[in-house]
């Protein structure tokens, strides 16, 4: 027996769920240093990296783009804005302790599990309620962001053997 089809996703949220991947992909190095006992400095100067050159303008631009367009007592605006709020807390206390490797840990289920409430809840959510001239505002608003940005940094340590 064949499940739901999913929901196809219109082009101002297909761009959000291709950013998704590379958070996923944090997620994944961030694990993979901590399995492989890499410096937590090391991972910390890694996450530091990618939220100021990808994580943090694809926050924005959520909160900016799409979240707005949900009335202010929706519990899943709500819900979104709380776990943006505490991932930002996160990344500002791993700046002041960047060998805590619990922190570490902690954005990485965090962040994990606030993309997957994002993609499976939120986001068919807002195509839902958002009108379509509007989801098209949207998609010409969105930035690009670089995503070269594995291309910047030079310590890739989720290699290491």
């Amino acid at each position: 027996m064949k499940g739901p089809t999913p929901l196809k996703r219109h082009p101002a949220i297909v761009s959000f769920s291709k950013d998704h991947h590379f958070g996923l992909l944090l997620v994944w190095k961030i694990r993979q240093g901590l399995a492989k006992e890499v410096d937590a400095e090391r991972i910390s100067n890694y996450i530091l990296f990618f939220f100021t050159e990808d994580l943090e303008k694809h926050f924005k631009d959520e909160e900016q783009l799409l979240f707005c367009k949900l009335p202010v007592n929706d519990t899943l605006r709500k819900q979104a804005e709380k776990e943006h709020q505490s991932i930002y807390n996160l990344i500002n206390a791993i700046q002041k302790n960047k060998n805590d490797t619990d922190l570490i840990r902690r954005l990485a289920d965090d962040l994990e599990r606030h993309i997957r409430f994002e993609e499976r809840e939120l986001f068919n959510h807002l195509q839902n309620i958002i009108p379509p001239d509007v989801l098209e505002e949207i998609a010409a608003g969105t930035s690009n962001n670089d995503k070269a940005t594995n291309e910047k940094w030079k310590d890739v340590f989720w290699e290491e053997k």
